[in-house]
C-alpha cells in the first residue's frame, strides 16, 4: 500500500547529521538506505530533489522495496534544522499575505506582493532557545508562517508550472522585534533590523515532501504557553504559492535550497521569559521554541 503520510527528519548525530524517513507514522534509516543504495547522493538534499528521491512515485518504490530499516524516531532535541542552513542561499518572506492580518495592524493587503529577507544565519531547529538581542527591551512577536523549500532553481517561472520547482514544506517562526519593526517603518527604513537577529528564524522540525502535502486547506497556527494565539488556513493566503514564486523568479533566479516564507496569519503577540511558542502547520507538525529574556524586560 502507498504511503499516505510523509515526514523527513534530519537528524543531528554527533559532528554530522542524517535523514530519518517517517512514513505512516513509522520511522526508517533513511540515510543507511541511500549509502547502500544511492552512494553518489549521500546526503546531499539538493541531489536528492534533482533526482525526484522524494517525488510520490520513486519514493514508493523504495518504500515497497522493504529495504529501510527501522530506526527509533528522533528526539526533539536531536532534530537538526531540515535544511542545512549552509546550502541555504535565501529566505525570502512575504509580508501581510493574510487579509486579517494586515488589518490587525491597521493595513492594507499591498497592491502587489510584498517581500523582505531573513539571513540563513538566522535558522534554528525545533526546540532551540531564543533570546532577542541584549539592548532590545521591548515588543517581541511570534509569527507562525508555512515555509516552501524550492528544489528547482529557474528565472521567470509561470505560475501555471511553479510547483515543479517545490520540493517540500516546512513550519516557520518569522520571530519579530515588533517595536522596531514600527519605528522603523515610520522613518521609512526597511525591516530588516527587526526580522534579523540570531535565532530569528525557527524552521521544522521536518519537512513534507511536495506530493505528500495539501496546499489547498491546510490550518497554519500557533500556542503560546498553551494558549491558541494564531490559526487560519492555506486557503486564505492572498497569494498562494504558485504566484509567489512567480512573482521572485521575475526579479531574481531562485535557486534549489531556498526558502519562501509564505506569511503570518493574524493573531501575532508578544512573548515574554519563559514562554514556549509552539508554531504549527496541518500535516506537518509542531515547531517549539522556548523563549528567553532577562527578568527585567517585559513584553
Amino acid at each position: 500500500m502507498a504511503a499516505k503520510s510523509v515526514r523527513v527528519f534530519r537528524v543531528a548525530a554527533g559532528a554530522t547529521t542524517r535523514w530519518v524517513l517517517e512514513a505512516d507514522g513509522r520511522t526508517h534509516d533513511l540515510s543507511a538506505w541511500l549509502a547502500e543504495h544511492e552512494p553518489a547522493l549521500g546526503a546531499d538534499l539538493a541531489a536528492l530533489f534533482a533526482r525526484g528521491f522524494f517525488e510520490r512515485t520513486r519514493l514508493g518504490r523504495v518504500l515497497a522495496s522493504g529495504a529501510l530499516r527501522a530506526c527509533a524516531a528522533p528526539g526533539p532535541h536531536a532534530v537538526a534544522v531540515p535544511v542545512d542552513p549552509a546550502q541555504v542561499g535565501k529566505i525570502l518572506a512575504l509580508g501581510k499575505n493574510f487579509r486579517e492580518h494586515a488589518a490587525e495592524f491597521g493595513e492594507q493587503v499591498p497592491e502587489e506582493p510584498l517581500f523582505f529577507n531573513k539571513l540563513p544565519e538566522t535558522l534554528v531547529p525545533h526546540g532551540s532557545i531564543v533570546a532577542p538581542p541584549a539592548w532590545y527591551a521591548a515588543r517581541f512577536d511570534h509569527e507562525a508562517e508555512l515555509c516552501v523549500v524550492v528544489s528547482k532553481g529557474g528565472k521567470s517561472i509561470p505560475a501555471a508550472r511553479a510547483l515543479e520547482h517545490v520540493g517540500g514544506y516546512t513550519v516557520a517562526n518569522d520571530l519579530t522585534l515588533r517595536t522596531l519593526q514600527g519605528s522603523d517603518r515610520d522613518k521609512k527604513y526597511p525591516w530588516f533590523r527587526a526580522k534579523n537577529f540570531d535565532g530569528a528564524c525557527p524552521l521544522g522540525p521536518c519537512f513534507v515532501p511536495r506530493d505528500f502535502f495539501d496546499l489547498a486547506d491546510a490550518r497554519v497556527g500557533a500556542r503560546v504557553n498553551g494558549a491558541v494565539r494564531q490559526s487560519a488556513s492555506t486557503k486564505d493566503l492572498v497569494v498562494d504559492v504558485a504566484h509567489a514564486l512567480e512573482f521572485v523568479s521575475s526579479h531574481l533566479t531562485l535557486a534549489p535550497l531556498d526558502l519562501i516564507l509564505m506569511g503570518t496569519p493574524s493573531g501575532v503577540g508578544p512573548l515574554a521569559d519563559g514562554d514556549e511558542v509552539v508554531c504549527s502547520v496541518q500535516g506537518i507538525g509542531e515547531l517549539a521554541t522556548r523563549i528567553a529574556r532577562p527578568a527585567a524586560v517585559k513584553a
